[in-house]
């Protein structure tokens, strides 16, 4: 079998599951599992081959024409270089993970078959996405991501958070995709076709007319289906969603997708030099927010959600100063490492019995409850907060070091300043995010908050996907650094020592001044009983500075749940902490911005059709309406009258022919 034919049926045999899926998820239940978990397994086999067989060498290149469409054409084309092959493993491997899981997690759900179906197609279009070799194709697997996305995040639509997450996700995606249409349009245009090798020789050879226009239209598609600033608002709400769904939006599908569309199509955005700084300003402002809103969050899922922002900063940090190798790496990195920790998360909450019950002021004694979820997650947090040797230590480290070496002026690609302001923002966001990490850890596992009821141990298929997640968690960076550059461009992604020991310093400044604060919060916490908390000025449990009068949480069943006062984001935030916790306020500035605005319209749209569009209708409606009413009214039946009106319609007829003749 040829490898064009194995890397078709890497997005095919997804696509096939999930027909299947929907197909036979009523009458033939039995066989929903299977088709829900062998095709990923077989695509991600089949991915490997092609991967085995591609070897980082030359690109695997194949297209043919879709239909005639004139000057510009549309094909059916795949393009498969070093990064494609391995970004397609990661999508199988995550995808067949979390259907695996999926099956204990959702075991008693009604809607599991359709959850699995999408889950299928999700992971087809993100495949389409990654082999692809024309823009438009690709465009397809990115706006099916995004129809899937609604769905799934919509899951529990019982639920009004699931509702309106779904939409928001939906609504601001397309937000993003309407300029990113125009602007492949426009790429299009100026290199004469939609395949991706064409678009790639017209810009090596000069011939993109407007680089920044359009790197600027591709980059709002980007900012929305990669969750960056100003578009990032709907992923946290997205956490509404099962959790399994969290993680494969969160590790290898969706966000991923617009990091990788920049690594594809990088050369379009070099030749640029605005673009690349409004890129690596977009990168520091994301990852920076995004660290600080996750050190306020209490949602556990939500901090992970916050996180996967900030991480994906560091990727879009990495295309800032030139570098997509780096960035890629981080992208395989972090999808084993945000995978794993999404899913602990899930064993967490699915030991509560309810996705309620994700706060971690409300978590107790889960370290003896849960302890694959402790050990797993615990591996995924030091990958996460980059401290060495774990995987994250190294892809982050690629990272900094990328931009480092465009700060000393070893790069034509970027601008200089980009490679300052990605290399301080990264910087920055490494303290952040081992404070947050350490945050969770904490609060997780050594909370203080009223034990959940415990509804015993966990489906196996889940701890299962737990330790094989792990492992590359563990030992994928180690392992990758020094074997993936022949696939990346030959670029080298082994560490620097000048931000390996800033970087790693400034971590584990973090997570040493996060457990002091913990420490010192759960001294004044301990004055207050368990089972209460401290009123706080801003509504919500706060530190406990002093002895307070304490105010009772709603029962959950027949336990009253309290958050844990014992909360060192507060502390460490400060007077900060409000408006991370909000994610300082972007919602409510877009809610003036745009949605009330729309509303005005809407409203004024209504008032003239109803006033002034409905009382024209009805008064060209009422005129006709009085005349038919006024002849009704003539037809009596009556022979007689009939008759009468006859011979006096006559004599008038009679009277004004002789007045004319007289007249005349």
């Amino acid at each position: 079998m040829t490898t064009t034919t194995l890397a078709v049926l890497v997005p095919l045999l997804p696509f096939l599951g999930a027909v299947s899926g929907l197909l036979l998820g009523r009458t033939a239940p039995g066989f929903v599992r299977p088709l829900a978990v062998l095709p990923p397994l077989a695509s991600l086999v089949v991915a490997a081959l092609v991967a085995a067989r591609q070897g980082g060498d030359q690109a695997i290149t194949a297209h043919t024409e879709l239909t005639p469409t004139g000057s510009v054409p549309i094909e059916l084309a795949l393009y498969i270089d070093g990064f494609a092959a391995l970004v397609a493993i990661l999508v199988a491997f995550v995808a067949a993970c979390v259907q695996i899981y999926s099956t204990g997690y959702l075991r008693d759900d009604p809607r599991y078959p359709s959850y699995a179906a999408l889950v299928s197609l999700f992971t087809s279009a993100m495949l389409l996405v990654v082999y692809s070799g024309d823009l438009i194709v690709l465009l397809v697997g990115w706006e099916v991501m995004g129809i899937c996305s609604y769905f799934l995040v919509g899951h529990y639509w019982e639920t009004p958070e699931a509702r309106a997450a779904s939409l928001k996700a939906f609504l601001v995606t397309k937000l993003g995709d309407v300029p990113f249409l125009i602007g492949l349009f426009a790429l299009a245009t100026d290199a004469g076709s939609f395949q991706i090798t064409r678009v790639l020789g017209a810009v090596a050879s000069g011939d993109l007319h407007h680089p920044t226009v359009v790197a600027l239209l591709l980059l709002a598609g980007v900012a929305g289906k990669s969750a960056q600033f100003p578009l990032h608002t709907w992923l946290p709400d997205a956490m509404a969603g099962p959790t399994p769904v969290s993680a494969l939006i969160h590790a290898a599908t969706m966000v991923a997708a617009g990091v990788y569309f920049v690594a594809r199509l990088l050369p379009v955005f070099e030749a640029s030099q605005a673009a690349m700084l409004v890129l690596a300003v977009m990168a520091a402002v994301t990852m920076v927010g995004s660290g600080l809103a996750a050190l306020a969050q209490d949602d556990i899922k939500r901090v992970l959600a916050y996180s996967t922002i900030g991480q994906l900063g560091y990727m879009t940090g990495a295309l800032a100063v030139g570098d997509r190798g780096a960035a890629v790496f981080h992208l395989l990195s972090h999808g084993a490492f945000k995978a794993l920790l999404f899913l602990a998360a899930g064993v967490i909450i699915h030991a509560a019995g309810t996705n309620s019950l994700a706060a971690m002021s409300r978590m107790r004694g889960l370290r003896d409850r849960v302890p694959d979820a402790y050990w797993t997650m615990t591996v995924a947090l030091l990958a996460l907060a980059a401290i060495p040797p774990f995987s994250g230590f190294f892809s982050k480290e690629s990272v900094l070091g990328a931009a480092e070496h465009v700060v000393d002026g070893h790069s034509d690609h970027a601008p200089w300043a980009a490679g300052w302001i990605v290399l301080v923002a990264g910087l920055l966001t490494a303290l952040l995010t081992a404070a947050y990490a350490a945050r969770l850890w904490l609060l997780a596992f050594r909370g203080r908050g009223a034990e959940a009821p415990d509804h015993g141990r966990q489906p196996l298929t889940m701890t299962v996907v737990l330790w094989v997640l792990a492992v590359p968690s563990l030992a994928f960076g180690g392992l990758a650094y020094r074997a993936l550059p022949g696939w990346f461009d030959g670029r080298d992604l082994t560490p620097t020592l000048f931000t390996s020991i800033l970087g790693t310093g400034l971590a584990l400044v973090g997570g040493l001044l996060t457990y002091g604060a913990w420490q010192r919060t759960t001294q004044l916490a301990a004055r207050v009983p368990l089972g209460a908390v401290a009123a706080h000025p801003e509504g919500d449990a706060g530190l406990v500075e002093a002895e307070a009068i304490a105010t009772h949480e709603p029962a959950y069943g027949d336990i009253a749940y309290a958050p844990d006062p014992a909360d060192p984001g507060r502390l460490l935030l400060g007077p900060l902490h409000r408006s991370a916790a909000a994610g300082f306020h972007l919602d409510a500035v877009y809610t003036a911005l745009f949605v009330r605005p729309v509303q005005a319209g809407a409203s004024l749209v209504r008032f003239l059709d109803r006033e002034v569009v409905e009382t024209y209708v009805q008064g060209a409606a009422a005129l006709p309406r009085l005349l038919g009413a006024a002849v009704r009214r003539a037809q009596t039946g009556n022979v007689q009258t009939y008759v009468s009106a006859l011979l006096a319609g006559t004599v008038v007829l009679a009277v004004a022919v002789v007045l004319v003749a007289t007249g005349a």
